[in-house]
């Protein structure tokens, strides 16, 4: 049998990013806790990628509108600033689900794994390298530090010459 808290924790990670539609905001590592408290409330966290991000708003509503839908009366959705987000947090689904979209993920996680990109050449990133998530080519230039939104470059492959926006490391 499912728990309340089980059931929360589920709704609540389907919810898409505003920004970003292939990730959830699990995905993104913007959703840090669920919990169901003693008189049934429902209790969601979630860190913005950065103090001024324009689609909180969005996304807390959409978190409790989700939440309840599947039958929970009462959801508070609190932000949370400290610790702040970072890069590291955004899973390794969640980098798959950007390369194959064409955004580039950000670099390796805190443990410094390379990210496997679901391309034909594979080449570990390091803090200089972005690999074109087309391609797969490591040789790319940044075109402008200000992509689609601020946490976003926009970046330019050297081989296939075709544009694409890369998730900037915090």
């Amino acid at each position: 049998m499912v728990t309340p808290a089980e059931r929360a924790w589920r709704t609540a990670r389907e919810v898409p990013d505003p920004e970003l539609p292939m990730l959830t905001l699990y995905d993104l590592g913007v959703l840090r806790d669920v919990e169901v408290t003693q008189d049934g409330r429902v209790v969601a966290r979630l860190t913005p990628t950065y103090s001024g991000c324009p689609a909180m708003a969005e996304m807390r509503a959409e978190v409790a509108a989700r939440l309840r839908a599947d039958g929970f009366r009462e959801v508070e959705v609190v932000t949370v600033l400290d610790p702040p987000w970072t890069t590291d947090w955004i899973s390794l689904e969640g980098r798959r689900k950007l390369a194959e979209h064409g955004i580039a993920p950000p670099g390796p996680m805190g443990g410094g794994e390379p990210v496997v990109l679901p391309t034909p050449v594979f080449r570990p990133f390091t803090p200089q390298t972005v690999t074109c998530p087309r391609c797969g080519w490591p040789d790319t230039e940044e075109i402008s530090p200000f992509g689609s939104t601020a946490c976003k470059a926009l970046r330019r492959c050297r081989a296939c010459l075709e544009p694409f926006e890369h998730i900037k490391d915090f």
